[in-house]
């Protein structure tokens, strides 16, 4: 029997980074003038809730690397907040954005570094164990995990442009806009690439089977 429609959408879901990017994406809301601790309290919170639900709706599913960064990353900067000084904490307040950016992007191309790029976690949980060693399945991991660092560095250059350049820490464009853009644009691809590899994969064997 085919999965139901709640079933076929939560198991989308725990299969994509955009889970994992959920705690991300709250601190980045809700982080501002005198919420810096709020911030990262509801995204600490949201990241170990992340890791609690991948437990419970798959279990025996694998820990993924994204998730635990997440974890780490936000635990680091309630321990930090907890610790700062007034004067650190409006520092933190101010350029939270691209710390947040920059640290997306260390994970990034950090975990290509380390031959285990993020996306692979996922991806190994949508298809067979026998194609998780394919040459053609982890370059398509690399180019996707390298799109996602792309647009986290992307986010990185124009939050910082809006914050040292133009000192507008709230402008629409370089705050916004083209941050969430380029968030967009990898996710849209990482949905994208993986068919256009396997087209292009079952149009090669059948040309074989032709000849």
């Amino acid at each position: 029997m085919a999965d139901s429609g709640p079933e076929r959408w939560t198991a989308r879901v725990l299969d994509s980074p955009i889970l994992g990017l959920l705690p991300w994406i709250i601190f980045a809301v809700v982080v501002g003038p005198g919420r810096f601790e709020l911030g990262v309290a509801l995204a600490l919170a949201c990241a170990v809730a992340v890791v609690i639900a991948g437990r419970v709706w798959r279990p025996g599913s694998s820990w993924k690397l994204l998730e635990f960064c997440d974890v780490a990353f936000f635990a680091l900067l309630t321990l930090v907040g907890t610790l700062a000084s007034e004067g650190t904490l409006r520092w933190l307040e101010t350029y939270s954005g691209e710390i947040a950016n920059i640290a997306l992007l260390v994970i990034a191309f950090g975990s290509m570094a380390l031959r285990m790029p993020f996306t692979l976690q996922y991806a190994r949980e949508q298809v067979p164990r026998a194609q998780w060693e394919s040459p053609l399945f982890l370059r398509t991991n690399y180019i996707i995990t390298g799109v996602w660092g792309a647009a986290f560095l992307v986010a990185a250059i124009a939050g910082a442009y809006g914050d040292l350049v133009q000192h507008d820490p709230n402008n629409i464009w370089t705050g916004w806009i083209i941050q969430i853009a380029a968030i967009v644009a990898a996710l849209r691809f990482t949905r994208w690439y993986p068919a256009r590899v396997r087209a292009r994969a079952a149009a090669a064997n059948a040309g074989k089977q032709d000849d």
